[in-house]
């Protein structure tokens, strides 16, 4: 840890961002794997017991819509609001006794899935006011050390929690976990000005933020990126257990190998604004990228050691080319499309991550563990050579678009990167009002 990720932890409203971060994410890891969990015990059914926790991804695929009320207000009294909801929400819970009120859990987490679409989206513009630029880079990093530590420690605590005291007690520990990010919310001392009122309907803000990541060079080649490694990373993951059969390790083991990748998360959070700071974005995704599919390399060997190195080094770099996507949404964007670009980037890093689990579902039921393994690999080479070459042909600051918003384009309402003609959309979508 340098002396500049040592400044962002002495900086109050930093550490109060990561704690709200970091409780909010706990919260949302325990109550997803819990669900499940309830909901097999009720039912017996194991496709319910899924789709209970599909419903918590299924709001992402709706990302830049959510997001874009994130552009709307002010980012810190709607990430507080979002997670006083959420607590109330996670009351309901307590009225499943049977069956017949599962229904309920599947309400419950399709609403935090959607809040923390929103809150993500409100975080990523947040950052840009709690530190300056050069630090943002540190604060992802940490961000995400948070994020994946808590993903780590959650899913145990929940499971071991709902197996002494039941469903009730998991609810209200995510309550609790969401009221104590309002708090930490709440105590933020940013200065933010209010959006002007929006002349624009809501379909036209959506399609600008969209437009803005597509045309924009650097951040739509990073988020594609991002989204190769994620869809690696689920192909890979549903090739584990037969992993540890070709290993002859009990299915136990693959806690070892979590934990391990735990582990490189943390040290890869902890070290990635020191490395941006020394590099390039895109560089710095490319190496991300290049040691994730190095991790799943090791993988694909008969060697116990080797497999727990590359976990290591899958867990080191799979974070690495998320962090610098959104750190580059955070510069490249105006300030008043930031949240809705970086929740459209969630959505085209993540939404893939459901077909690579199909996909690798069908390919580990048919064929050796390893080509399904060496696939991922492939696929994530692909990527991290695609970003190398992309920095080759063209300049690593900047796209077109934002360009022409140093000459002075005008959006609908504000500036943004690009001319005029290549955010309005048709004559009809600048007539419409909201």
């Amino acid at each position: 840890m340098d002396r500049q990720t040592r400044r962002v932890l002495r900086n109050r409203d930093a550490a109060r961002y990561l704690g709200g971060v970091t409780v909010s994410a706990f919260g949302d890891a325990a109550m997803s794997l819990a669900a499940g969990i309830w909901v097999k015990e009720l039912t017996g059914s194991n496709g319910l017991a899924a789709l209970v926790t599909f419903c918590y991804w299924l709001p992402g695929f709706a990302g830049p819509a959510i997001g874009t009320l994130a552009d709307r207000v002010r980012r810190r009294p709607l990430l507080v609001a979002v997670h006083l909801l959420l607590a109330t929400v996670l009351l309901l819970p307590l009225a499943v006794r049977s069956a017949d009120e599962v229904w309920l859990l599947f309400l419950v987490l399709t609403l935090v899935g959607t809040g923390a679409v929103l809150s993500d989206a409100a975080e990523v513009a947040v950052v840009t006011a709690v530190v300056p630029d050069e630090l943002r880079g540190d604060l992802n990093g940490l961000a995400r050390t948070a994020v994946e530590s808590a993903k780590l420690l959650a899913p145990l605590a929940g499971a071991g929690l709902f197996t002494t005291l039941g469903g009730h007690a998991v609810a209200l520990l995510d309550a609790a976990t969401f009221l104590l990010a309002a708090v930490a919310f709440a105590l933020l001392r940013i200065r933010e000005t209010t959006p002007p009122p929006r002349r624009r309907s809501w379909r036209h803000e959506v399609r600008t933020g969209v437009r803005y990541l597509r045309r924009h060079r650097l951040l739509r080649g990073m988020t594609l990126a991002g989204a190769a490694a994620m869809t690696a990373a689920s192909l890979s993951s549903t090739a584990l257990f037969a992993l540890l059969d070709g290993l002859r390790q009990p299915a136990a083991f693959a806690g070892v190998l979590t934990a391990v990748q735990g582990l490189g998360s943390v040290v890869g959070g902890l070290g990635a604004g020191a490395l941006l700071r020394r590099m390039p974005e895109r560089t710095f995704a490319a190496l991300g990228v290049a040691v994730f599919a190095l991790g799943l390399l090791a993988r694909a060997t008969p060697w116990t050691p080797v497999v727990c190195g590359g976990s290591l080094l899958i867990g080191l770099g799979l974070p690495l080319p998320l962090i610098a996507a959104l750190t580059a949404v955070q510069r490249e964007t105006p300030g008043e499309l930031t949240a809705r670009v970086a929740a459209t980037a969630h959505t085209v890093m993540f939404a893939p991550t459901g077909l690579g689990l199909l996909l690798g579902t069908g390919l580990v039921a048919s064929l050796d563990y390893r080509v399904q393994v060496l696939l991922a690999a492939a696929v994530a080479l692909a990527a991290a050579a695609g970003l190398v070459r992309g920095g080759r042909t063209s300049d690593e600051r900047t796209s077109d678009g934002a360009r022409e918003a140093k000459g002075g384009a005008r959006t609908d309402h504000d500036r943004t990167g690009h001319r005029r003609e290549d955010t309005s959309g048709t004559d009809e979508d600048e007539e419409e009002t909201c």
